[in-house]
């Protein structure tokens, strides 16, 4: 094997940011991912139809349109079409009614009723300063806010979810943002998933939720076809299964801490051993994808326009259902996330039949087969669905690990999102992308700022190594045609990247 500058294991979202970051840099790059395809959790498969492909993992990308990392690297230059659900997200609700989150924000004022003016005094600031509550809750946590109002607004809007629900009374207001904060999949109420709540929130009314045309492996082909026409290159079918195999000045591990364990072995120290070992690990999804021939018949057909679709119950229903997955409780009416992903890609569909994606929180390690689980839950909402279900294929939260090592028991997060793992993930440091050991560097969803598809995590890493391994101090360009040119104004990902080496 070469020696190379730079060896990542793991082709995932943030290890082909990482990726990039380093071979803009002038570095040599090389992936090493085990899996047959490359992407991690941006996958996608024919799982029924040769015609039809289903995203195994992420589906919906609001933070591919709204990171900073994928702001300044630009996905529509490259060919790859953020389109824009109808509706970014609805929570039906019974009796046939829904709640629904426009991308409008007045629409969706007007349409909430009695808590349409308090949705809108709550959401409106965040979507005025949007890029500056992004960046700042997409950052390493370790300096301060490029834009000082966006702590202002989120703090009171994040206690206020904690403590009285933002003052919504209606129900339906109340179930609306109460899913979205379902989506830190743990304990609720709690200040990270307030956090989420505001920051998925109000994106809904700014940058959307979009979905990439084609399917989700667009966003990894885009990142690596940058990466390659910069030099590096990605081993598919290459398991790592020690750090000794690579050959590298600097290692970047795509991995949770259980990954770093079994590839260091007892090379780390006992202490920091130890702290990864306490590591905690959050509820697990079970992942349902069904070939239907029409689209889901809701009971309001305006959830068709829907690009996610919560469904929960009230929102007293998500707190139990949440808390009762976070405790290791099983239960039969669990909180799903469902999308059709041809309502906003037409082209999804062919032939009449097309891809259905849903997720179910259950406790981690789930054994259930989460498709009769999905089912009657869809068709509580959705009377008939089950007419229109051609194929399903079902994968338990147990099984998640063995698809991507980086889900432990389903958690698709590489960790619990707690509110002392939102911030020192996965120990306490102010370097947390930095080991112990020399030259390597975790860069996955287990380091700030967490999970989602936002190639954060792979970006401040890089950043990171580049100033101390490699005395590399100004960020490189990401824009379409940029390298390591060093850029006039850094932006935030850049600044983070400096304090936190």
């Amino acid at each position: 094997m070469t020696r190379v500058d730079v060896a990542i294991v793991g082709s995932g979202p943030n290890g082909l940011a990482a990726a990039v970051t380093m071979a803009r840099a002038g570095l040599t790059v090389e992936i090493h991912e085990q899996a047959p395809a490359m992407g991690g959790g941006l996958r996608g498969e024919a799982l029924f139809d040769s015609e039809v492909r289903h995203d195994l993992c992420a589906a919906v990308h609001p933070m591919a349109a709204a990171s900073a990392f994928f702001r300044a690297f630009d996905l529509e230059a490259r060919g790859v079409r953020l389109l824009q659900p109808p509706i970014p997200y609805a929570h039906p609700l019974d009796g046939g009614v829904a709640a629904f989150a426009y991308r409008d924000l007045a629409q969706t004022r007007d349409r909430l009723g009695p808590d349409g003016q308090r949705w809108y005094r709550l959401m409106a600031p965040l979507v005025r300063h949007s890029s500056g509550v992004t960046d700042f809750l997409l950052s390493g946590q370790r300096s301060l806010p490029a834009d000082p109002a966006a702590p202002l607004h989120l703090g009171p809007r994040v206690l206020g979810q904690l403590l009285r629900g933002n003052g919504l009374r209606t129900e339906a207001a109340r179930a609306l943002l109460t899913g979205v904060a379902a989506h830190a999949v743990g304990r609720l109420p709690s200040l990270p998933a307030g956090a989420i709540a505001m920051l998925l929130g109000h994106l809904a009314h700014a940058s959307g939720w979009p979905l990439p045309e084609g399917g989700s492996h667009r966003i990894a082909e885009a990142l690596a076809d940058d990466l390659t026409a910069h030099g590096g290159v990605v081993h598919t079918g290459r398991r790592i299964t020690d750090l000794a195999e690579l050959d590298a000045q600097v290692i970047m591990l795509d991995t949770t801490p259980r990954g770093l364990l079994a590839l260091a072995g007892e090379r780390l120290p006992p202490r920091y051993r130890r702290a990864l070992e306490r590591f905690r690990y959050g509820p697990g999804a079970a992942k349902a994808d069904f070939l239907v021939s029409e689209p889901v018949p809701w009971a309001d057909p305006e959830v068709g326009r829907a690009g996610t679709v919560h469904i929960g119950g009230t929102r007293a229903d998500i707190l139990a259902a949440e808390n009762a997955a976070a405790r290791g409780l099983a239960t039969e009416e669990p909180f799903v996330l469902l999308v059709d992903p041809a309502v906003t890609d037409p082209g999804r569909a062919v032939g009449g039949r097309r891809p259905i994606w849903a997720y179910a929180h259950v406790p981690n390690g789930d054994t259930r087969d989460p498709v009769p689980l999905i089912t009657r839950r869809i068709e509580r909402y959705a009377p008939g669905f089950t007419d229109t279900v051609v194929a399903a294929r079902g994968v338990p939260a147990s099984a998640y690990e063995s698809h991507n090592p980086n889900y432990p028991g389903g958690d698709i997060g590489a960790g619990a999102i707690t509110l002392t793992q939102s911030v020192f993930r996965p120990t306490p440091a102010w370097n947390p992308y930095r080991t112990p050991l020399p030259g390597v560097y975790l860069c996955s969803a287990s380091t700030p700022p967490g999970p989602s598809v936002h190639g954060m995590c792979g970006h401040l890493a890089a950043l990171a190594a580049l100033r101390r391994e490699f005395h590399i101090t100004a960020a490189p360009r990401l824009e379409p045609g940029g390298g390591p040119t060093p850029t006039e104004n850094s932006s935030t990902p850049t600044e983070e990247g400096r304090r936190a080496s």
